[in-house]
């Protein structure tokens, strides 16, 4: 058997990418897309069950659960270089706030959102 390093030091990590499960597929593509800018590079499915969104550095997976029940927990953390500016554009558009803005003792500015499913989606940028 072979014997595990602690803490995982001798394994470098790659990307990881969050799967978020939604309702409504094509309702959470155009959010994602329309809101937050993200572009569809996959899908899998027909229907569309699985689908993969990037935006810059972020990449994000939807998998479809009809009668998906949003957790009160966050299901993804995004690093941003303004805050400030997505926040208010999250407002423009309507967006639910969960979390207003604010500066975090930890050394972020940091709001929390919730997509249309009400998965909540925790946003920071480093102070």
């Amino acid at each position: 058997m072979r014997e595990s390093s602690p803490r995982g030091a001798a394994v470098r990590f790659g990307r990881m990418a969050p799967t978020v499960s939604v309702s409504d597929m094509a309702k959470a593509i155009d959010f994602y897309g329309s809101i937050l800018g993200f572009t569809k590079v996959f899908e899998n499915g027909n229907p569309v069950g699985f689908a993969i969104l990037q935006k810059d550095g972020a990449e994000l997976h939807l998998a479809l659960h009809r009668g998906h029940q949003a957790s009160a927990c966050n299901v993804a953390h995004l690093m941003v270089e303004d805050a400030a500016a997505l926040y208010d554009h999250l407002a423009r558009s309507k967006v639910r706030i969960i979390k207003t803005m604010r500066d975090a003792d930890f050394g972020l500015r940091c709001f929390v959102f919730a997509d249309p499913d009400g998965n909540r989606i925790d946003v920071g940028q480093g102070l």
